[in-house]
């Protein structure tokens, strides 16, 4: 199953970044806001050819966007990175912290090296982007931020402690944001992402089959996209601090 883009107006004139946009979801994520009319950044650290491909996709389609190449765990490059997305589009209104590694391993044979990777990208990434983004977006009457959750911050899962901290942090990184940026007009909103179509790396497992999913099939990406393209629109104006389960019901709250 897929999803069709809507053509819309509703970001006209807004900027969005979206990190680790090259492939999967954040590519669909790309896509999706630029249907919606915004300006896309699309980040990635090292696909280079998936990231043209997004652009040139985006670009036929008569909307705007470049790539914008940094490791968003590097301060330095997550801060350049932002220069050059408002030097080159003038402000940032949408912020997508979609990038991630999710690996395996069993806990009591995971390195301190293999502890850190996903919590430097989720957590160290998502701080260095916000508080280079979030000037603008304050300067601008305000903005829209969505990161990237999963189920596993809530649930658990065996081989995933240290993804399972990552996106749990990434929860409280948003409730934490939209209380303090709230009355200047940021809204702060975390996507948890059920069992979704997209190719995973070497080694990495699913959640379990479709049986355990009331709907019965896996997401696709562009449903997730539709959900952030919605959480950065005028229609979600009113919601802030929420982790919204994109999941088929596979876990109720």
């Amino acid at each position: 199953m897929t999803t069709q883009a809507i053509p819309g107006t509703e970001l006209a004139g807004k900027v969005a970044l979206v990190t680790g946009a090259a492939k999967n979801i954040g590519r669909a994520i790309a896509l999706e806001l630029a249907a919606a009319g915004a300006a896309v950044a699309v980040n990635t650290r090292a696909s280079r050819e998936g990231a043209d491909e997004a652009v040139k996709e985006i670009r036929a389609a008569g909307g705007e966007a470049d790539v914008f190449m940094a490791d968003i765990a590097d301060a330095k490059q997550a801060k350049a990175m932002v220069e050059a997305v408002i030097r080159r589009f003038g402000r940032v209104d949408c912020l997508v912290l979609n990038a991630s590694v999710r690996t395996e391993r069993p806990f009591l044979e995971l390195s301190y090296e293999e502890w850190r990777t996903p919590l430097s990208i989720s957590l160290d990434g998502s701080f260095h982007l916000a508080q280079a983004c979030l000037p603008s977006m304050l300067k601008n009457g305000g903005g829209a931020i969505v990161t990237l959750g999963g189920m596993t911050a809530l649930s658990g899962s065996k081989g995933r402690v240290h993804g399972s901290v990552a996106k749990h942090g990434m929860v409280g990184m948003t409730r934490a944001l939209a209380r303090e940026f709230g009355e200047q007009g940021v809204r702060v909103n975390c996507i948890a992402p059920g069992q979704m179509n997209t190719t995973r790396a070497a080694g990495r497992t699913a959640h379990g089959g479709n049986e355990l999913v009331p709907m019965k099939r896996k997401g696709e990406p562009e449903e997730i996209a539709t959900t952030v393209r919605f959480l950065c629109g005028p229609g979600a104006s009113f919601i802030s601090g929420q982790t919204i389960h994109v999941n088929g019901g596979q876990m109720m709250f």
